[in-house]
């Protein structure tokens, strides 16, 4: 009697002729393969070839964006469409996916890297100077100035200091060049770790590690004590995911038991010491780092701890940060803690006044700004919306703990705007559980009619393309006062091998590279941080809003001018103030008796005041405080 042939596996046509044997030759391989296979080298070898064609002094209001060549999206939506292609496939390759993932990071992240001369946002050249001030002293600066608080966050430069020793480096300017596409690709590992705690579909997992780094737009992975931070933060909250009971598969009928013996013990006797230890010593770094991310942990370990079955393993961390934050509050960082307190309880007390204000100032932003500020704000809001869809459509991700770590940070800019970043600040801490609901939305398995599965993939991928076009918007529309010249350069670096110590540095804007050198041994004036009154002054009259500026500080050593190009820049873009304000105290300057040039060049000047009896500059009898500055280095 014959046996009945075996049923063919489920999703596998029977209708082909069988194959030849092996005698056949090797299978060829399918077009998703190659395309696969093909797109990622090709679309990396265009983007080196397309930045031999960009012409940086070319750039007006919408930054790299203009003078980027075609060959550079023709580049970036090749990626796009082999990324999209590899998650399709039949068989998920890991390597393949953190090849495309780090090739987005290298074209979006290495392009300013590679096309700069220098380091881009003065914010970092400020880091950079703060490592090595603290290198110099062997610990907290004397005399930091206004740049105090980093007395009191230390953390992030004490390991940048112990980098620097460890590999001989004479300085971090050398790999602050690098950090931010290198930061990027060290923050894949633990939003993988993350994103495994949610789901086991490794295509989620790749798609959400895509979109993330797809729409963080904001600009918040710089040579910087965030950008820092919120690697720990990450990986903290990945580390305390982890250790709670795995969740439910799509699908699955019951809840599936820990994974192994080890799983089980560790969900039944909370934390394993040596693993408790690891995230008290990241959260106890954090602390000492940054002023907003280990509150944002504290939030996000509240709102874990919410659910009653995570609260054996949850209440450890938050009891251990809340004490850590606490103590150091106390102690370290009380000097900070009571000159803004006041504030502090204002803020909370006014939160319709903590809404940012951007694109506000003496002058009007440039028109390409308005653009680029509803696209970057649209881009955030589609996220944000796709996220709450997915929880609506998607069942199985209301039983995670994604809902929580995407309303955590929701209610923080109602408490203080963070110098009007809170919102985006917000954004960013809680974009990775939106990445993962947007891809558990849009990534989701095929249906079986076909023209539903075609259409769902044509569908992903022009979402991911509009991701992508929001992004570099809202990422590069800021070059032309972002980025510096070498001539730029080159006078800051002219004006600390002349000013002795004790001088007094002004500038119109603080978008000056380099410009925070030694600065434990130089006093700084910034006159967009001054006083609504001299501001006003200076765009009436630039001359005697200098002089006024010059008089408040009441020096007594030598006097030095600093004016470029990117403090025209920032006034132009961002309207801080008028567009003309800096060619027109230029050409004030030049005309006076009081200051004399020495350096020029064709982006920057220095100036030296040569009268110090003028009356003009003269102590004023009561001179306002110069308000702080935003401390945090951010850049919205």
């Amino acid at each position: 009697m014959t046996r009945p042939a075996a049923p063919a596996p489920r999703g596998v046509r029977t209708d082909r002729p069988p194959s030849a044997g092996a005698g056949a030759g090797p299978r060829r391989p399918s077009v998703r393969t190659l395309v696969t296979r093909g797109a990622l080298p090709v679309a990396m070898a265009l983007w080196l070839v397309s930045l031999r064609h960009v012409h940086l002094e070319r750039m007006d209001d919408l930054g790299l964006i203009e003078v980027l060549p075609v060959l550079f999206w023709v580049a970036l939506g090749l990626l796009t469409l082999g990324f999209a292609v590899q998650l399709r496939r039949p068989r998920l390759s890991h390597a393949w996916s953190a090849a495309y993932v780090v090739g987005l990071i290298a074209i979006v992240h290495a392009t300013p890297s590679l096309l700069y001369p220098g380091v881009r946002y003065s914010w970092a050249w400020k880091h950079v100077e703060v490592v090595d001030a603290f290198l110099r002293h062997g610990g907290p600066v004397p005399r930091p100035g206004w740049l105090d608080i980093y007395n009191q966050w230390p953390g992030f430069f004490v390991v940048n200091g112990l980098l620097l020793r460890a590999t001989g480096l004479p300085s971090a300017m050398g790999y602050a060049h690098w950090a931010t596409p290198v930061a990027d690709v060290l923050l894949i590992g633990p939003l993988i770790l993350l994103y495994r705690t949610i789901t086991r579909d490794w295509r989620l997992v790749w798609g959400a590690v895509w979109i993330f780094f797809s729409c963080m737009w904001i600009g918040q992975d710089y040579f910087a004590p965030q950008t820092f931070g919120f690697l720990l933060f990450v990986t903290v909250l990945a580390m305390v995911l982890k250790q709670l009971t795995p969740v439910r598969p799509p699908g699955a009928p019951a809840d599936p038991p820990p994974a192994g013996a080890a799983g089980a013990a560790a969900v039944r006797e909370g934390w394993r010491p040596a693993r408790f230890l690891m995230v008290l010593l990241l959260v106890a770094v954090l602390v000492t780092s940054h002023q907003l991310t280990p509150l944002m942990l504290i939030v996000f370990l509240a709102a874990l701890s919410l659910p009653r079955r995570n609260r054996r393993v949850v209440l450890p961390v938050l009891a251990c940060a809340v004490v850590l934050q606490a103590l150091w509050l106390a102690t370290a960082a009380r000097p900070y803690i009571a000159a803004n307190l006041r504030s502090f309880v204002a803020a909370i007390a006014s939160p319709d006044a903590n809404a940012p204000t951007w694109l506000t100032g003496l002058g009007s932003p440039a028109p390409g700004q308005v653009l680029l500020a509803w696209v970057d704000r649209g881009l955030s809001a589609a996220v944000v919306l796709l996220a709450a869809v997915a929880l609506l459509r998607r069942p199985w991700t209301r039983r995670t703990a994604l809902p929580y770590l995407l309303i955590a940070p929701m209610p923080m800019p109602a408490l203080n705007s963070y110098g009007g970043e809170m919102i985006f600040r917000s954004y960013l801490f809680a974009l990775p559980a939106a990445a993962m609901l947007v891809a558990a939305l849009v990534l989701r398995a095929g249906a079986p009619a076909r023209w539903r599965v075609r259409l769902r993939a044509a569908a992903s991928f022009a979402l991911l393309l509009a991701f992508l076009g929001g992004l570099v918007f809202g990422y590069y529309g800021k070059e032309m006062m972002e980025s510096f010249t070498s001539r730029e350069v080159a006078a800051t670096e002219f004006l600390y091998r002349t000013a002795p110590a004790g001088s007094l540095v002004v500038t119109v804007t603080n978008n000056v590279p380099d410009i925070d050198k030694d600065y434990d041994q130089h006093d700084r004036v910034v006159i967009a941080w001054n006083q609504l009154e001299n501001r006003r002054l200076l765009v009436k009259d630039p001359l005697a809003g200098l002089e006024q500026a010059v008089s408040l500080a009441a020096p007594p050593g030598p006097v030095y001018l600093v004016l470029n190009r990117a403090q025209t820049a920032e006034c132009y873009i961002t309207g801080v103030l008028p567009a003309d304000t800096v060619p027109r105290l230029e050409a004030a300057v030049d005309g006076s008796h009081l200051f004399s040039p020495v350096f020029r060049n064709s982006d920057a000047v220095v100036y030296e005041l040569v009268d110090h009896n003028a009356p003009e500059i003269q102590p004023h009898p009561q001179q306002p405080q110069q308000p702080r500055p935003q401390q945090h280095g951010g850049r919205p």
